[in-house]
C-alpha cells in the first residue's frame, strides 16, 4: 500500500468536531504541513487556543481514524497549532507585575473584602498602578464595592492572545467572577471549575503593568488559595481580623497557612479591623466592642508587624454598600487610617522585597 496526502484527508474527514456537526478537514483544522515518508505520515492540527478543551481528544480521534481507514501499520505523527498564542509559561504568568498582594481573613466577617477595597484605592490615589482580583468565586462582592455591578468586561487581542480587559474604576483595575455570572444565583461549581475560573482571570486579562496586584481572597483556607500560590508568586499577605478571640483563633491559622514550608509567604503584618465605635459627635471617646487590641498582641505573639487599626464608622458600610470606598474621601477618619494603612503596606513590602527572595510558586510533585 502507498500512502498518499487525498487518502489521509479521506480519512479526516470523517472525524467531526463536537458540536458543531462539521468535520476537522471541513473547518480547515489540518495544517498544510503533511508529510509522507513510506509508511510514517506526519501534519499538524490547528486549534483556536492552547486552552481548547478538546484538543486531546482531536488527536486521538485523528490518529484513530487514520488507523480505522487507511491501516493499522500506518505510523501517525500529529503536532498541534493555535490560532492564539499560549499564556505565558508559570511562573512568569504576569511579567508586568511587580508585587503581588494576598488580603486574607481566617474567617469571614471580619471586613477583609472592604480592607482589600480600600487598601487598593488608597495605593492607587498614592500614585500607583493597582490591579485588584476578587478571587471569591462563590461569594464575589468587589462589583458591589465599586459601583459596577452592571459592567461586562470585554475582550481585546492582544500580543496573539484573546485578553478579557479590566474594569477600570477609581484608578483601579478590576475584575471579579461577579461580572461574569448572575449574582442572584448560587454559583454551584466544584473545586476545579472554581480554580479553572480563577486562573482565566489571572493569566488570560490584559493586566498590564501593575505595582501591586491585590488579591481578595475568600475566607478561611481553601482550594482557591491553594490555586493562588500554585499560579503566581505571592510576595507578601496581610491577614485582616477583628480583636475577637474567636476571629484570632482563625487569624492564627491563616497566618501558619501562609507560613507554611510548602507555600512559604512572607507576612506583611496583620490589619485589627473594627478596632472600635467612635461615635460621629464625639470623634475623642472610643468604645471597645469587640475586645481591645487583640490583633496587636496577636500581632506581637507572632511577631509580625500590624500594619493599621481599623475603627467602626457608619462611612464604612454606608460606603461599601453605595459603591464608593471611604478611602476616596481623605479627610475622613477612616480615610486616613486606609491611607496609613497603604504607606505601612508600601513600606513593609519594600523591606520584604530587600530582605528576601521573590517567592516561589508551588509545585505539585506527581
Amino acid at each position: 500500500m502507498q500512502l498518499y496526502p487525498q487518502l489521509i484527508l479521506d480519512a479526516l474527514a470523517t472525524v467531526r468536531y463536537p458540536g458543531t456537526g462539521k468535520n476537522i478537514v471541513e473547518m480547515q483544522m489540518v495544517e498544510d504541513d503533511m508529510r509522507i515518508s513510506g509508511m510514517h505520515v506526519s501534519f499538524s492540527l490547528v486549534f483556536d487556543k492552547p486552552t481548547n478543551p478538546f484538543l486531546k481528544s482531536m488527536v486521538k480521534a485523528a490518529e484513530a481514524a487514520i488507523h480505522a481507514y487507511v491501516g493499522r501499520e500506518v505510523e501517525v505523527e500529529i503536532g498541534t497549532k493555535t490560532l492564539q498564542a499560549p499564556r505565558p509559561d508559570l511562573p512568569d504568568l504576569l511579567p508586568g507585575v511587580r508585587n503581588i498582594i494576598a488580603v486574607s481573613s481566617g474567617k469571614g466577617g471580619v471586613g477583609k473584602s472592604t480592607v482589600a477595597a480600600n487598601l487598593a484605592v488608597s495605593l492607587a490615589r498614592m500614585g500607583h498602578r493597582v490591579g485588584l482580583l476578587d478571587c471569591d468565586i462563590f461569594g464575589p462582592s468587589m462589583p458591589k464595592m465599586f459601583r459596577v455591578e452592571d459592567a461586562r468586561p470585554y475582550s481585546e487581542n492582544i500580543d496573539g492572545r484573546d485578553l478579557i480587559v479590566p474594569v477600570e474604576r477609581y484608578g483601579v483595575k478590576l475584575l471579579s467572577i461577579g461580572f461574569f455570572v448572575d449574582t442572584d444565583t448560587p454559583t454551584l461549581w466544584r473545586g476545579g471549575m472554581a480554580s479553572n475560573a480563577l486562573k482565566q482571570l489571572i493569566g488570560d486579562a490584559a493586566w498590564g503593568e501593575l505595582d501591586y496586584f491585590v488579591l481578595d481572597t475568600p475566607p478561611g483556607t481553601s482550594d482557591i488559595h491553594l490555586t493562588l500560590v500554585q499560579t503566581l508568586p505571592v510576595t507578601g499577605a496581610v491577614i485582616v481580623s477583628t480583636p475577637q478571640q474567636v476571629a484570632l483563633a482563625d487569624a492564627r491559622k491563616g497566618i501558619n497557612m501562609y507560613r507554611n514550608e510548602k507555600v512559604n509567604v512572607p507576612i506583611l503584618g496583620l490589619v485589627e479591623n473594627m478596632a472600635w465605635f467612635t461615635p460621629a459627635r464625639h470623634a475623642d471617646e472610643r468604645y471597645y466592642l469587640f475586645g481591645k487590641e487583640g490583633v496587636k498582641a496577636l500581632a506581637e505573639e507572632m511577631g509580625v508587624p500590624l500594619l493599621g487599626q481599623i475603627p467602626v464608622v457608619q462611612d464604612i458600610c454606608e460606603g461599601g454598600d453605595a459603591g464608593e470606598p471611604v478611602a476616596l474621601d481623605a479627610a475622613s477618619v477612616t480615610g486616613q487610617a486606609f491611607m496609613q494603612l497603604a504607606a505601612r503596606v508600601v513600606t513593609e513590602t519594600d523591606r520584604r522585597n530587600m530582605q528576601y527572595e521573590k517567592t516561589k510558586i508551588v509545585e505539585i510533585k506527581k
